[in-house]
Order: C-alpha cells, then structure tokens, then sequence
C-alpha cells in the first residue's frame, strides 16, 4: 500500500484514464498579461559573493523569467 501512495505511477495493472477530447487554443494578449505579474521585495541585484542574483531582487529569475 505505501509504495502506491508514494509512487503512483508504479502501478501497472491500473487502468489508464481516458478522456473524449482535448481542447487547445491561443491565448487571448489579456490572459497572457493576467498571467504575468511579479513583486520585487528587495532592491539588492547580484550577491557579490556568488555573483548570482538575489532572490525576490531586480534581477530574480523567478519573477523576471531566466
């Protein structure tokens, strides 16, 4: 039982789901404007230690895109 739980996709013997349809389309410009938003919290940019940039800074990953 618990290697179900942490491993579900172990399971062989499990039926696998169907589905009728699948629908894709494009984003509309308003979706894709909803979806891009961030908050910088700190001013700091790179760590001069690391040379990496700061984390929730103007320079993050995370809130800018790699």
């Amino acid at each position: 039982m618990r290697q179900d739980v942490t491993n579900p996709f172990n399971n062989a013997n499990a039926p696998a789901p169907s589905f009728e349809a699948i629908k894709i389309s494009i984003a509309s410009p308003e979706k894709i404007r909803s979806w891009s938003s961030g908050e910088i919290k700190k001013p700091e940019t790179i760590n001069y230690r690391t040379f990496k940039p700061e984390r929730e800074g103007l320079f993050c990953a995370r809130i800018f895109g790699p």
